[in-house]
């Protein structure tokens, strides 16, 4: 008897969703870190004032992760305006010409490499069952009943957002003022290289590149806003 092999590849209905959250995770977790760093650092350029860099650093963490929330909810409401208008769309459409649709979803289906005669009977029993829904999934690529939702976006990118800052803000003002710039460096690229491997292997990519692309643009930031500090410091700006 022969053993049929384990299929372990994940068939999930929300992976849509799963992607969305993670890209708002990882995006607000990514910018939260590399702005903040790049802000406190820079301010450590031309100051080694402790409560300057932490009024910077809080000021940084506050306008991004609101920023962050607010450019999220406007983007996923834009997108989810978009599907309920293609729904709406589809639905009048079904009621007005419902032998052209059920053509069209018949096309679609064969196009999927279905025979004629099987797409024409999988399009007639779909209908039957629900014909807006098969024609938002097969068409459109849509769940009507798992509309992408602007709150979560906000929400999950202005925590992602907070909790990547606190990282940079706490290392440029607990350590003395000998160790800052050392310590918020390494932290920060630490803190990258993590995310940049929890992206890779939550979306099922390569870890390789995600952490060197974090790792590289954290690196180039800081090191861009440091000179830019140290130039203003010298200058006596």
């Amino acid at each position: 008897m022969t053993d049929t092999p384990a299929h372990d590849e994940p068939h999930s209905t929300g992976m849509g969703a799963r992607l969305n959250w993670l890209r708002a995770a990882v995006l607000g977790a990514n910018d939260g870190v590399v702005s903040t760093a790049g802000l406190v650092v820079g301010v450590a350029g031309a100051t080694d004032d402790r409560s300057t860099l932490l009024t910077a650093g809080l000021a940084g963490l506050l306008a991004g992760s609101m920023s962050m929330a607010a450019g999220e909810y406007v983007s996923v409401s834009t997108q989810r305006d978009s599907e309920k208008a293609a729904l709406a769309t589809e639905k009048r459409e079904l009621q007005e010409t419902p032998e052209a649709e059920l053509a069209e979803l018949t096309g679609l289906l064969e196009g999927k490499g279905l025979s004629r005669e099987v797409a024409r009977e999988a399009a007639v029993q779909l209908t039957e069952r629900d014909a807006l829904r098969a024609h938002a999934e097969v068409e459109l690529g849509i769940d009507p009943d798992d509309l992408t939702n602007p709150w979560h976006a906000a929400g999950a990118s202005f925590l992602a957002f907070t909790v990547g800052a606190l990282l940079p803000l706490l290392a440029i003002v607990l350590p003395p003022s000998s160790l800052r710039l050392p310590v918020t460096v390494l932290s920060v690229l630490a803190a990258l290289a993590l995310t940049g491997w929890w992206s890779a292997r939550l979306g099922d990519a390569a870890v390789g590149p995600a952490v060197l692309r974090n790792m590289g643009g954290g690196a180039l930031a800081m090191a861009v806003t440091y000179a830019a500090g140290e130039l203003l410091g010298a200058a006596g700006v």
